[in-house]
């Protein structure tokens, strides 16, 4: 399959730079088999079912962008993704960046021991010593598509973020309040959560013409016993399954097999795109408008169709609607359901 094949336009003014006040004041695109609706965030609440089972991805994100410089003193920037081995793997921009080569972050010095993939090394740093320094000099990594510094490190995180090990945010959850999610479990929803640590992998663009070249980099999740019964336990008695974010498809259908979810945890490399067959029994997906030819819109492509996505774009991008991180929401029912 072509990357061509997810690829739309989109002018810059739809990129929301800022995330909308109150957070459930978002639109939210409704997208069935048969029918579309444009809706505010917050109404989502009319949409869901007394019995329905809602699973949210619950990764905080950590301030991992530290800026420094090379020891012959051009600037860098290091994004800290996950300890390895005796070091942290780190995403690491600048020119000429090599191993044993010296860098300097915060005045201490560090030797690249790695280079693991393109962009991606080893940094001689210890566990506790990369979180210390990450907590004094860090900044929360948005995407380079967010022009405007944030206003708080709230903003960049969910209001249910807790297991910190993210270097982007699981987006979709952006849209709920507290006092929205008390609404939805006030409905009579079932509310459970997983953990994956979105990896900086998120960060690089899919480079090979036939996707299924693509490698994706590994991300580490946590789906717990009760989660995965809960899920299990209404695919059974056909009550439906929502899942926030293509994070948390990415763990659970990494947990399950032969249309089950097991508890289970560790390192992911799954990739997702159209003739995936899905196995955790989603039955909803809600999403955000993502970026062309990424792995992202792969996913969401392969879950509803790809001419189905592309073309619910088209419309959104004719709505006004906002895209990316900080934009509106989709909910989309799956092609199968």
């Amino acid at each position: 399959m072509k990357l061509t094949e997810f690829d739309y336009d989109l002018d810059d003014e739809l990129i929301a730079q800022r995330p909308v006040r109150p957070r459930d004041e978002s639109k939210l695109f409704y997208l069935r088999k048969e029918e579309k609706r444009h809706m505010i965030f917050k109404d989502i609440v009319s949409l869901l079912q007394e019995g329905d089972v809602l699973v949210k991805n619950k990764s905080k994100v950590m301030p991992a962008r530290v800026e420094g410089k090379k020891d012959t003193g051009g600037k860098i920037e290091v994004l800290f993704h996950r300890p390895i081995g005796e070091g942290w793997e780190c995403m690491i921009s600048g020119s000429n960046i090599k191993v044993d080569r010296e860098v300097v972050l915060d005045g201490d010095e560090y030797t690249i021991l790695e280079n693991r993939t393109e962009g991606l090394f080893v940094l001689d740093i210890g566990h506790q010593e990369a979180v210390s320094l990450m907590e004094k000099c860090g900044e929360m990594p948005t995407p380079p598509y967010i022009k405007k510094d944030i206003r708080t490190s709230k903003e960049y995180q969910t209001v249910y973020a807790q297991d910190k090990g993210s270097v982007a945010a699981p987006t979709a959850g952006f849209h709920f309040t507290e006092e929205l999610l008390d609404q939805i479990v006030d409905k009579g929803v079932k509310i459970h959560n997983i953990t994956l640590h979105v990896g900086p992998g998120t960060f690089l663009p899919v480079n090979d013409e036939e996707i299924e070249d693509h490698q994706m980099g590994e991300e580490y999740f946590e789906v717990e016993e009760e989660t995965a019964e809960a899920i299990n336990k209404a695919n059974r008695e056909g009550r439906r399954v929502i899942f926030v974010g293509t994070t948390t498809v990415r763990a659970l259908e990494s947990a399950s097999e032969d249309g089950r979810v097991e508890p289970k945890k560790g390192w992911t490399d799954l990739f997702i795109y159209p003739g995936y067959e899905f196995q955790s029994g989603m039955d909803l997906l809600l999403t955000n408008f993502h970026l062309p030819k990424s792995t992202l819109l792969m996913l969401v492509s392969a879950f509803a169709g790809k001419e189905r996505i592309l073309k619910a774009y088209e419309e959104a991008i004719e709505r006004g609607y906002r895209f990316y991180s900080f934009g509106d929401a989709m909910l989309i029912e799956g092609k199968h359901v």
